[in-house]
């Protein structure tokens, strides 16, 4: 479910924001969150955008080691975000 006060859909300005947030202090995250964001973007709406944006409060190393599986996303609503981000660093890997 998403968090109150925060909107279901796309914006161009929300768009933009999440792209400056996907800048982060370590290049992998870079690199992968806005290939996500590149790939998904458009399609972010509901409880994925609302997901999405919990993961972008964590913090970096909490993050990568998320999207690395070297942790375990606990929150379960997460849980299908985490799996296209990891999608996208698979793909970008290779």
């Amino acid at each position: 479910m998403a968090e109150a006060g925060r909107d279901t859909q796309m914006d161009a300005q929300r768009l933009n924001r999440l792209r400056w947030q996907c800048r982060r202090g370590l290049l992998e995250l870079d690199v992968v969150l806005e290939t996500f964001l590149e790939r998904y973007g458009s399609q972010l709406q509901g409880e994925g955008l609302a997901s999405f944006e919990i993961l972008l409060d964590y913090a970096d190393n909490d993050l990568l080691d998320v999207i690395c599986a070297r942790a375990e996303c606990r929150d379960a609503r997460l849980a299908k975000v985490v799996q296209w981000i990891r999608d996208c660093r698979d793909r970008t890997d290779s």
